[in-house]
């Protein structure tokens, strides 16, 4: 047991990210049951869809789980509402101002976590009362952070800056990189792409079957004017990475986003047109396996290297 698992009551300090059109309760409440912490995605939810998710999660597991927010939302403060009253003992925010909320959910006695991309944002994290950071590297997908440091860089360097627990982030989706990350200084992780590709994850099968064909080098970060995201290169990522070579302005941008762009690609199957958002790491999942069989592939073979270095002559 170390601060990770004693701070979530948890057995293994394996985090499920909280995906927008992932994940779900059915994600959520596989990875809790299995001894992880599975995380409600609430950024690709409505104020009652999320309520909905966190009663259905309730009823399939009594392990611990937890919400992730993204800040940047307009319906925030619903959200937050819904939490508080729901009774929600874990949220993990991001993209935004960790000041803004921390001291509310702490007050309800709601372990907090915010998600950052800099020692810079750890430390503000700290201040405003967070109890561990999410540090993400830039090879994780979906939106990442502007100073594109490498979750190899970037572990160490929040590990030396803050006091609380690190979860390292961005690029792991094993149990060597696990091990990779803990020899960095981190007490947790938190995995992302690989949870996408299992049969729990509310994502459409197409982009479950893009991940597993994906190769090196097929994501890319993107839209850096409006908020940096990776995605997979399709069509879509064509037209925006055409129209930022052409100069675009934030507004032209926009347009091309338009709406529900992710939903389309995520959601509804549209490989070609849809934003397609993973990490580099997709080049290294080769399948669709249930979320309780990663989580112990992970934590087995994250042990076999660990007993390996004790073991060695190194």
């Amino acid at each position: 047991m170390n601060r990770i698992t004693s701070l979530f009551n948890i057995e293994y300090p394996i985090i499920q990210a909280g995906m927008i059109w992932a994940s779900g309760w059915r994600l959520a409440s596989a990875v809790s049951n299995a001894g992880g912490l599975g995380l409600i995605g609430s950024g690709s939810m409505y104020p009652a869809v999320l309520r909905e998710h966190i009663q259905k999660c309730k009823q399939a597991t009594d392990k611990p789980f937890g919400v992730n927010v993204p800040l940047l939302y307009p319906d925030i403060d619903q959200l937050i509402n819904i939490i508080l009253e729901e009774g929600v003992q874990v949220v993990f925010t991001s993209a935004g101002n960790p000041k803004t909320w921390t001291p509310v959910l702490k007050a309800a006695g709601i372990k907090v976590v915010h998600v950052v991309s800099s020692a810079a944002f750890a430390l503000k994290s700290e201040a405003a009362g967070a109890d561990a950071v999410v540090a993400e590297g830039f090879e994780a997908g979906g939106h990442n952070g502007r100073e594109e440091t490498t979750t190899m860089v970037l572990i160490p360097g929040v590990c030396e800056q803050v006091k609380i627990p690190v979860i390292a982030a961005g690029g792991i989706a094993s149990g060597r990189a696990m091990a990779a990350a803990f020899a960095l200084g981190a007490e947790g992780v938190q995995v992302g792409s690989r949870f996408v590709a299992t049969p729990e994850a509310s994502s459409h099968i197409n982009f479950k079957q893009v991940i597993v064909n994906a190769k090196e080098g097929d994501t890319m970060l993107s839209l850096k004017k409006i908020t940096p995201v990776r995605m997979i290169k399709n069509n879509f990522y064509s037209a925006i990475k055409a129209a930022e070579d052409s100069g675009a302005d934030v507004d032209a941008l926009k347009a091309l986003l338009g709406r529900a762009r992710a939903k389309a690609g995520m959601f509804e199957g549209n490989i070609e047109e849809g934003e397609l958002e993973i990490g580099q790491v997709s080049a290294l999942i080769h399948d669709i396996k249930p979320a309780a069989q990663v989580l112990e592939e992970i934590w087995t073979d994250f042990r076999n290297v660990i007993y390996g270095w004790r073991n060695s002559d190194i």
